[in-house]
């Protein structure tokens, strides 16, 4: 197993740092204990977040790459640390939709929890300035985001993550509302998921109580939320 350690900061977001190691296609991503919502105007710092953020997601990644799904994840490093293929950000929120909730909810007029009857899934254009407006297939291609066979490939490649995902979950007693992923591109342009899988990601209700466990207790300030993090995880484990 290769001995790497972080070296230069790449990067310094609000919930994950990006280091560089001493192989440049490498990276080790960091998880900080800190939550944020709505674009950084909520924020607030909770202990042990960051290490159940990065241990779902190391677990999501690993079961992916098993069932097919080609990601960046190599293995864990700590606790809150995971060794990562280097890549390069495609400028595209992918949103997958089983039940209408949040902003879906909001934007239809539907209640919130009713199931969708069909999986929904939306492109957004990752841009804080523009708080990240939806876009379709025509408006990515002459950004210069994608081509028309990329984003082909990145839907149909999203919608086999949510079969994956909603039996792992519904294994696990949880109902996966929804979740955002993104992809990048490898140095040799293979596009591969990235990012993270967690609560901080996904909206999580318990399947039988509707109970939230996932960053929406933070948003909502329902409290508790390492613990609601701490179940979706030990689920998992189990």
């Amino acid at each position: 197993m290769e001995n790497l350690s972080k070296t230069e900061l790449l990067y310094d977001g609000n919930e994950k740092q990006i280091y560089a190691t001493q192989d440049p296609d490498k990276v080790i991503i960091r998880y900080k204990d800190v939550t944020t919502a709505y674009k950084n105007i909520k924020r607030a710092r909770f202990e042990g977040i960051g290490a159940y953020n990065n241990k779902i997601s190391a677990m999501l990644f690993e079961e992916l790459g098993k069932e097919g799904i080609d990601n960046h994840f190599i293995r864990l490093v700590s606790d809150t640390e995971q060794l990562c293929r280097k890549i390069v950000w495609i400028n595209i929120v992918v949103v997958v939709h089983n039940w209408f909730a949040g902003s879906l909810a909001r934007r239809l007029n539907i209640a919130e929890g009713v199931k969708c009857p069909n999986v929904i899934v939306d492109f957004r254009y990752n841009s804080d300035e523009l708080d990240d407006p939806l876009i379709n297939d025509d408006q990515a291609v002459a950004l210069g985001l994608a081509s028309y066979e990329e984003l082909k490939f990145i839907d149909a490649t999203s919608r086999k993550i949510n079969e994956i995902l909603l039996k792992r979950f519904s294994d696990a007693g949880i109902k996966l509302v929804d979740f955002k992923i993104e992809f990048g591109r490898t140095a040799d342009g293979q596009i591969i998921l990235s990012d993270e899988l967690s609560p901080d990601r996904c909206r999580l209700w318990d399947a039988e109580t509707g109970k939230k466990l996932d960053k929406d207790r933070f948003r909502q300030d329902l409290g508790y939320i390492v613990d609601g993090y701490k179940e979706v995880y030990e689920r998992l484990k189990k």
